[in-house]
């Protein structure tokens, strides 16, 4: 179950690329209740979303050219450099060099189906997680799930898991150590159709998935699969804010807490 007790391959860290910063702040304040607090003069526009005091994720303008608004999924690494060297040499791309905070470090990459993401070398991450409005699971989506596994293997030693979920077989990622359900975080899935792009979608538990829909409506965002039940799973919906953001909600089956 994914956590705030970050070991290598965590997901530890998630922040929002978006053009229109009070916006972001303005619909995700309305769909789960978060608050913004900036981290200062300094900072261009980047801070925090908070809940009951502790940070659940991360907004920022975009910084590249023609870049599109989304967010952006980091996992934790001891070793930002090595991870940067064995991202290239496993076909992957550099977004950007590493980025050095402190004793914190970062870097952001492409995988080879396209799919974005980032690592944090840090001890520090989200401050809350697996409780309502805040994250509880990543998702791969891609066109070749056993290549994905593969390269992700090769930088985190993730663990998969098949499973079979309606329509598809799904693969539950867990990181290397300890017991492998009790460490598991998120999953990989193929492309539904020629339209959908290689991503990683976040997954926000929330109490009332179809609540939470509605208030997505009312607020000027997108719902891009409605509320279903998924047995085993719980009660899960597809979303977009104002500026194309895609995200996904889950009310997790009390079964399987």
């Amino acid at each position: 179950m994914l956590g705030t007790e970050f070991r290598t391959g965590s997901p530890i860290w998630l922040d929002l690329g978006s053009p229109d910063l009070p916006a972001a702040v303005a619909f995700y304040g309305a769909v789960f209740g978060w608050e913004f607090v900036s981290a200062g003069p300094e900072a261009g526009g980047y801070g925090y979303f908070q809940k009951n005091g502790g940070t659940v994720a991360a907004l920022g303008p975009l910084t590249e050219p023609g870049a599109r608004s989304a967010w952006m999924t980091y996992f934790r690494t001891g070793d930002a450099q090595a991870t940067a060297r064995a991202v290239t040499e496993a076909g992957g791309k550099l977004r950007a060099e590493p980025v050095t905070l402190g004793e914190a470090a970062f870097v952001q990459f492409t995988d080879p189906q396209g799919a974005q993401f980032a690592v944090l070398q840090s001890g520090q991450g989200l401050q809350r997680a697996s409780e309502d409005g805040t994250l509880v699971w990543v998702e791969l989506h891609v066109g070749d799930p056993a290549a994905a596994i593969a390269f992700y293997r090769e930088l985190f030693g993730w663990r998969a898991q098949e499973m079979q979920a309606p329509g598809m077989t799904y693969q539950v990622l867990s990181i290397a150590e300890g017991d492998q359900q009790e460490g598991s975080f998120g999953g990989v899935a193929p492309l539904r159709d020629g339209r959908e792009e290689a991503r990683w979608v976040p997954y926000f538990a929330v109490t009332d998935a179809d609540a939470v829909v509605t208030a997505v409506g009312h607020s000027g965002g997108s719902v891009l699969m409605p509320a279903a039940n998924v047995p085993g799973v719980g009660r899960i919906a597809w979303l977009a804010d104002p500026a194309g953001a895609v995200f996904a909600v889950l009310r997790p089956d009390p079964r399987q807490a």
